[in-house]
Formats: structure tokens, C-alpha cells, sequence
């Protein structure tokens, strides 16, 4: 190991997440601060019926905008399954519901900064039933759109999220064994 903490304290908390400073060593001496960001796990689920896939539209505070995504989020909560936890993210968000969850794997979303786990799913077999969303989500807009026009999307910048990009690049590459 490169880096090795000597010491840690949290200087902040909420609901969702939580931040602490270690101070580190790094192998050639020289001692630093590391500011790192805890979150639990949580998953990003590419619904696809078809030709169609089903995005979400929400507002995302941070870069004060309106942007398309696949459904997404986590329960913070420790050592949450990750089927259940993402069954529960597309009904909360969509109101779908899948007859088959395929795990294609995981990814850190940002780990320069953050150790958050995030686990990517095909859901399929899709039945619409009704939305249960969090207070956060009273505004967002649930579209389905073809798997071109998806792309399409991509390929003009029109989906920002680095989840949906790289949970679609996961799904194309493993589609392709």
C-alpha cells in the first residue's frame, strides 16, 4: 500500500451520507489529508422492454438541472441485498416491475473521493404498476424511449450521468460475449 492512515476523524453527517479527514502518510514520507465521502451501496437499473428503454427525469440540485438517467439510488442502509435494493429502486422511481434481475456488476461511482459501491442490473420482463417515490423525487418524470434514440441521446450529450453511461457501457460490452 502506497498510503497509510495514521489518523481519522468524521467532521460532518446526514441522512445520506457521511464525511471524515484522515491523515495520511504516503509511502516516500511525506504526510498529508485525505477527505473521503462514505455512502452505502446502492444499484443503477437498465429497464428495457424490447426496443425500449425507461429513463427517469429529475431534478439534481447540485448542478441545478433537469437530466434523464436510469433509475438509480440507494436506501442508505448497511449490507442491503442488491436485488432487493434495486426491485425497490424501480418501483419507487418508475412504478416497473421485473420479472428477471440480471447482475452485470459493479462500480465505484466516484472513488477519487467517495467509496461508494454502485450495482448495475438488466431489469426485464417489465410489468407497469404504481410509483412510490421519496419526497426528493415528487417531480420526476418517468420516459420510455427506443434504444436508439437512447443512443442518440448519448452520442449528442444529452445524458450527463455518469452512472447511466457507464451501466450502458456494461450492458454493451457483456452483450457482446
Amino acid at each position: 500500500m502506497s498510503i497509510r492512515k495514521l489518523s481519522s476523524r468524521e467532521v460532518y453527517r446526514n441522512a445520506w451520507l457521511r464525511v471524515r479527514e484522515d491523515e495520511i502518510e504516503r509511502d516516500n514520507g511525506e504526510r498529508g489529508v485525505y477527505g473521503v465521502v462514505d455512502k452505502d451501496d446502492c444499484a443503477v437499473i437498465i429497464p428495457i422492454e424490447g426496443e425500449r428503454v425507461y429513463l427517469v427525469e429529475q431534478f439534481r440540485y447540485t448542478v441545478q438541472g433537469r437530466y434523464m438517467e436510469f433509475p438509480q439510488g440507494g436506501w442508505e442502509t448497511a449490507n442491503v441485498d442488491p436485488e432487493e435494493l434495486a426491485r425497490g429502486e424501480l418501483k419507487e422511481e418508475t412504478g416497473l416491475v421485473a420479472e428477471k434481475m440480471e447482475y452485470l456488476g459493479m462500480m465505484y461511482i466516484a472513488y477519487g473521493f467517495a467509496n461508494q459501491r454502485q450495482h448495475v442490473f438488466l431489469a426485464t420482463g417489465l410489468t407497469q404498476g404504481e410509483k412510490d417515490p421519496d419526497p426528493e423525487e415528487h417531480d420526476l418524470v418517468v420516459k420510455s424511449v427506443t434504444i436508439a434514440e437512447f443512443e442518440e441521446m448519448i452520442r449528442e450529450g444529452k445524458i450527463p450521468d455518469v452512472c447511466t453511461l457507464a451501466a450502458w457501457g456494461t450492458y454493451k460490452v457483456k452483450r457482446k460475449k
